[in-house]
């Protein structure tokens, strides 16, 4: 069965915020911090994994990042600082959980 993601990047510590969906996080998140994805996230260096949730079907993902999107400023740090009150990079940790090697960045 197929997993969704709903996920959010930052440039820093309460810094610029990014909303995205994917199937493939550790593809999607890997092209961001690449600055391979042209649009948003490379023009204002937003590459820090700070929170992500799975889902079941892409409808319910899209759903999801369609909500958080529509969210006041404040409610998205809170979630952020909920899970990751470090705002620590995320990514390495899925890609152990992926069963890759960690990053050299």
């Amino acid at each position: 069965m197929k997993t969704y993601y709903v996920y959010i990047l930052c440039s820093s510590r309460n810094g610029t915020l990014y909303i995205g969906v994917t199937s493939d996080i550790v593809k999607r998140i890997y092209e961001h911090k690449n600055n391979l994805v042209e649009g948003f996230t490379k023009k204002y260096s937003v590459h820090c994994l700070v929170w992500y949730e799975m889902h079941q079907t892409p409808e319910a993902a899209i759903q999801r990042e369609k909500q958080i999107k529509k969210w006041k400023r404040a409610w998205k740090l809170r979630l952020i600082e909920e899970n990751n009150p470090a705002w620590k990079d995320l990514y390495d940790n899925l890609l152990e959980k992926s069963g890759f090697p960690p990053s050299r960045e």
